[in-house]
């Protein structure tokens, strides 16, 4: 098995980043909403590294689960191809396994989870069973026309789920991972009747959670349309002071 071979600086960074995660005691979940291409893959990283947390993307596990063959992978991938939501209860298990995992003790991001009010009250079980409690939902707003935009070229780092766009966010190096200098891939999902699919779930099923987190206070809504820059400077203000903020 050939080893992974990282740069000093990534070393050095990475290092960094864990002597600092040693002194952070606060422990916070947040659950990011938004369309498909919102950005909330992009800066699920950043919020990540930056302030120690760990992030579950449900749609990186299923994809995982896909590429390695399993028999949930095979249940999904017929699902996903079509623009289609997996059943809850798949979903809930991948995730409460995930949350209870060493590398989530500071806090987690909840990325693609949950979708639906359904959804979003079973979690709330399960951080009530474990003594936990959600610090924030944020919410990417993004009209539909940048969503389509955005997908037609973004490109993402299959193992890792870091995510770039080839005219908004383009890697270092044409095709290439930024950390590993591996290759990028386009997701089967990305196509355009796929996206139009997710689009309408997306409105149908998972919007209406707005209204299930703002009740309870705990909605943040951002305009995701900015520049990176601007969307990442909303997000660190709404972690950092727990209020809420829009462009």
């Amino acid at each position: 098995m050939e080893l992974l071979k990282l740069s000093d600086e990534a070393l050095i960074n990475e290092l960094h980043r864990r002597f600092k995660c040693r002194h952070i005691k606060d422990s916070k979940r947040l659950v990011f909403i938004g369309a498909p291409g919102a950005g909330k893959g992009t800066h699920s990283y950043k919020l990540q590294n930056t302030f120690c947390l760990c992030q579950i993307s449900t749609g990186d596990l299923l994809r995982n689960e896909i590429r390695t063959g399993t028999q949930l992978g095979k249940q999904a991938k017929t699902i996903m191809e079509k623009g289609g939501l997996v059943p809850d209860e798949i979903v809930i298990n991948m995730v409460k396994n995930s949350l209870m995992k060493p590398d989530c003790a500071k806090g987690a991001i909840l990325d693609g989870f949950p979708r639906t009010i359904q959804q979003a009250q079973k979690f709330d079980e399960i951080l009530k069973n474990e003594g936990l409690s959600l610090f924030k939902a944020i919410y990417f707003k993004v009209e539909d026309d940048v969503i389509l935009e955005r997908l037609g070229g973004r490109l993402v780092h299959l193992p890792s789920g870091r995510s770039y766009h080839t005219k908004y966010n383009p890697p270092k190096i044409p095709g290439k991972d930024d950390i590993t200098g591996e290759d990028l891939s386009q997701r089967p999902d990305d196509v355009p009747q796929t996206i139009k699919t997710r689009l309408e779930n997306f409105h149908s099923q998972t919007k209406p959670m707005l209204d299930y987190y703002e009740k309870q206070g705990l909605l943040a809504t951002i305009n995701a349309q900015a520049s990176i820059t601007n969307v990442w400077r909303q997000i660190k203000d709404v972690f950092k002071s727990g209020k809420q903020t829009s462009e």
